[in-house]
């Protein structure tokens, strides 16, 4: 949001105008937003979201991707170096660093298991859920990939050592304005619905604890009906109005907070990589496959999860430390961008 209102200041201004501006007052609209919609009770059934988001992806994907080959192609030249950003542009320590981090961000760009069985749950039969999950699978992980490199060597092509941490809001193109405004427009689209999508499980989770724990409490299993006219009638339940605004509030109010994007990404790709990507399902197939203890395959399973485990620790202390060299900079609620 804020890069829309900054295309749109460099574009009058003709780029005199630096065009800062505190993000604040954006994170309050969009958790603003959130409230509203955490309150749809089956959000899981709103088919069409999925669709909605996947073509938000594509677009604000090809466009960074178009304009990263344009810049190439206008500079007649590729930009940086095979070893990534030079010496002296940062110091050894931050360059390490960094390293570290990024693979935190590459693990956060293949953080959808935790989410893998809620889809499943979705999926009708046959042929079976398990069968359409692994080609549904294999054909994201190839189109994620291959997008993600595209758009990362392109953007360091086109920029070098001078890229932005993020392509679009983080300014590296200028023009065509309008063209970076859709682009943009696109990832407020996606992400307004990826943060429901991932907090659907959270919050069906704490509900149903709730409910188990307070079977003959109405402030937590009552639901109360309110007509809505031309539509069925909306379910109030008071419980999940308080605890779902609440969360809401504290997750806008850390983001505020920490408004470090590459940073925070880093941290939230390298915790939930290890855990809920790899460890859980090695052990599980282990289990179902009953794979000998020592055997060649329980071994390099063993060894597999040990690798992904160090690239967690290590991405986890990078972007951990990017964010303690944000933060000595940084005035809560008082930085201007």
């Amino acid at each position: 949001m804020m890069a829309i209102k900054r295309s749109n200041c460099f574009h009058r201004s003709r780029g005199k105008d630096p065009c800062h501006m505190n993000s604040n007052a954006y994170m309050i609209a969009f958790g603003v937003s959130e409230i509203i919609l955490s309150q749809i009770p089956d959000f899981d059934r709103l088919w069409w979201l999925s669709i909605v988001a996947a073509v938000m992806s594509f677009t604000y994907s090809i466009i960074g991707l178009g304009l990263g080959v344009g810049e190439v192609v206008e500079n007649k030249r590729v930009k940086g170096s095979i070893t990534g950003i030079s010496v002296g542009t940062v110091s050894e320590s931050q360059k390490v660093w960094r390293t570290f981090q990024s693979l935190g961000n590459i693990a956060f760009a293949y953080s959808y298991s935790m989410i893998l069985i809620e889809i499943e749950d979705t999926i009708k039969s046959p042929p079976k859920e398990s069968t359409t999950m692994k080609k549904a699978t294999f054909i994201s992980v190839v189109v994620t990939t291959l997008f993600y490199m595209l758009c990362g060597c392109f953007g360091y092509a086109a920029f070098g050592d001078s890229s932005p941490g993020n392509l679009l809001t983080g300014f590296g193109f200028y023009n065509p304005f309008w063209l970076l405004d859709i682009a943009n427009a696109a990832i407020v689209i996606h992400l307004v619905g990826a943060y429901q999508v991932y907090c659907q499980p959270i919050f069906s989770f704490v509900e149903k604890m709730a409910a188990d724990r307070f079977p003959s409490s109405d402030f937590v299993n009552k639901e109360i009906k309110i007509p809505i006219p031309g539509y069925h009638p909306y379910r109030l339940n008071l419980f999940r109005l308080v605890w779902r605004t609440i969360f809401v509030i504290i997750t806008t109010l850390l983001s505020m907070l920490l408004p470090f994007f590459n940073d925070i990404v880093g941290v939230l790709g390298a915790v939930g990589f290890w855990p809920i990507t790899v460890y859980f399902p090695v052990e599980m197939y282990i289990v179902q496959k009953k794979i000998p203890k020592w055997s060649t395959r329980w071994v390099c399973l063993h060894m597999l999860s040990f690798a992904c485990l160090m690239v967690s620790v290590v991405a986890a202390a990078g972007s951990v430390a990017g964010i303690i060299d944000d933060v000595k900079v940084y005035k809560p609620f008082r930085t201007n961008y």
